[in-house]
C-alpha cells in the first residue's frame, strides 16, 4: 500500500519546521501519510515536478524561497493568478495546480490586530505579493513599500492596482511615522541571511501606539525585530502564526481534514523547543 505524502521545498531548506507542523496534525488526526522537506535548486524544479507528476502517493507540496514566483511557468492551472505567486501546488485530473495560503495565514495570524491606518510592508518578492493582497483585502488605505529596487515595488504596486509610496531602506523613519503597522516579507533576520538594517530598526518609535509588527521569519522565532517591537510596547506578531496559519489551508488541501486550532499550544511549544 503506498503511503501518502506531501512534502515542502525550496533552497535552502533545512530550517523549514513545515514538517513538525504537518507530522503533528497527522499523527493527532490519525491519519496515514507522512511530510517531508526536499531541497530543489532553481535549475531543478522542472525536473522536480516530472517525477512528481508520475508518483501515485504525491500528495502536493509547500514553496518556499525562493520559488514562489518561478515555479508558476510549470504548473497547468493557477488559482493564485491575483497573487502572482505560488505557496503550494496539488495534483488533480487536470494537472498540478497552484495556490497561495499565504494570505489565508496573514489573516489567521493578524485576526486580533483591528485597528486601521498605513500599512508599512518590507520587501516586494513571493510573500511580499501574499502581503499586499491581504491589505488590500483588508481595504487598508494607505500601504508604503520599503524596498531595495524601486522598479520592482512600482510593478508590485500596480499589478495589484494599489495606491502607495515607496522608500528605500535609508528612509524607514519617513516611511514609519504615524503607521499603524508592519509586515516584514523579506528573509531579513532569518538564519543564514542577511540582518534587519537599523535604520528601520531605529525607526520603530515612529509607530503609532497599540501599532502591530508581524515578521514572516521564523528561524529565530523571536527576530531583532520583534525584540524591539516588544520593548516598545507594540503587538509582536512571530512567523510561526502566519506559518501555522498558511499550513492549515495546506493540510485541507493535502489531506482532506482541517486540522483543529485547540491543539496550536501544544504545537507552538514543539516548535520552540
Amino acid at each position: 500500500m503506498t503511503i501518502p505524502y506531501a512534502e515542502v521545498i525550496g533552497d535552502p531548506i533545512a530550517h523549514s519546521k513545515s514538517p513538525l507542523i504537518h507530522n503533528f496534525w497527522l499523527q493527532k488526526l490519525g491519519l496515514a501519510g507522512e511530510y517531508r522537506r526536499t531541497h530543489v535548486p532553481a535549475d531543478q524544479l522542472s525536473y522536480y515536478l516530472g517525477r512528481r507528476r508520475e508518483d501515485e502517493g504525491w500528495r502536493g507540496c509547500n514553496v518556499t524561497i525562493p520559488h514562489k514566483i518561478s515555479i508558476m511557468q510549470h504548473l497547468d492551472a493557477i488559482d493564485a493568478a491575483e497573487v502572482g505567486a505560488v505557496n503550494c501546488i496539488i495534483p488533480g485530473a487536470s494537472g498540478l495546480r497552484g495556490l497561495n495560503t499565504d494570505v489565508l495565514g496573514l489573516a489567521e495570524a493578524l485576526s486580533r490586530c483591528v485597528a486601521r491606518g498605513p500599512v508599512l510592508l518590507l520587501g516586494t518578492g513571493g510573500a511580499a505579493r501574499a502581503a499586499v493582497a491581504w491589505v488590500k483585502s483588508e481595504r487598508y488605505a494607505d500601504l508604503r513599500l520599503v524596498a531595495r529596487d524601486r522598479r520592482k515595488a512600482e510593478e508590485l504596486l500596480a499589478e495589484f492596482g494599489c495606491q502607495g509610496e515607496i522608500y528605500d531602506y535609508s528612509s524607514a523613519a519617513d516611511a514609519m511615522q504615524g503607521a499603524i503597522g508592519i509586515l516584514n516579507a523579506t528573509p531579513m533576520g532569518m538564519n543564514g541571511f542577511a540582518s534587519m538594517p537599523e535604520d528601520v530598526l531605529n525607526a520603530l518609535p515612529r509607530l503609532r501606539a497599540g501599532s502591530f509588527v508581524l515578521d514572516m521569519v521564523y528561524a529565530p522565532i523571536e527576530t531583532p525585530l520583534l525584540r524591539r517591537a516588544t520593548d516598545l510596547g507594540f503587538s509582536a506578531v512571530d512567523g510561526l502564526a502566519m506559518l501555522i496559519g498558511q499550513a492549515r489551508s495546506a493540510f485541507r488541501l493535502f489531506f482532506g481534514e482541517t486540522p483543529p486550532e485547540e491543539g496550536d499550544t501544544e504545537l507552538r511549544a514543539i516548535l520552540t523547543s
